[in-house]
């Protein structure tokens, strides 16, 4: 708890706590980079699930997973920045719990996904999604609007 609280501490997680106008931009950020995030895996996701089946896998997969890179690595950063300002609360916080382990569960998922070779016959256009794709597709919904859930959730507790 020492680290964390040294954290709070730290001039960036001070300025933000001081500064209401640099908060709201941080936050907005966070929010813009979550919608980045979430809007790429959803197309992708539910194209897996056999909708926009006009919009081949292996043109449409290559920005989409780009665009969500990029959305996760904008909201990990403000997210941290974010959780800075009061970082033991957050600790303490169910929900900012179960957030962290639904943002780990969405990684490992995506992960198994593009490690397997369904993924690679998908994308190289040799056959539609299979249905092991089309249940980490479901998943990956699941999760990822659970990671939103308990990121809106924590506010209330």
């Amino acid at each position: 708890m020492e680290a964390l609280a040294g954290l709070s501490e730290w001039p960036v997680a001070e300025a933000l706590r001081r500064n209401g106008t640099l908060y709201l931009l941080v936050n907005a950020a966070h929010i813009l980079a979550l919608g980045t995030l979430i809007g790429s895996i959803l197309v992708l996701d539910l194209r897996l699930l056999g909708l926009f089946r006009s919009a081949p896998l292996s043109l449409l997969a290559p920005p989409l997973m780009k665009v969500a890179a990029c959305g996760l690595g904008g909201a990990l950063i403000t997210g941290f920045l974010l959780f800075s300002v009061r970082p033991v609360s957050y600790v303490e916080n169910p929900a900012f719990l179960a957030k962290l382990v639904l943002i780990g569960l969405g990684i490992a998922n995506v992960t198994l996904v593009h490690f397997g070779r369904h993924w690679r016959l998908s994308i190289d256009g040799a056959a539609e999604p299979a249905a092991p794709l089309k249940i980490f597709a479901a998943a990956s919904i699941a999760i990822w609007t659970g990671a939103v859930i308990a990121g809106r959730w924590i506010g209330f507790l």
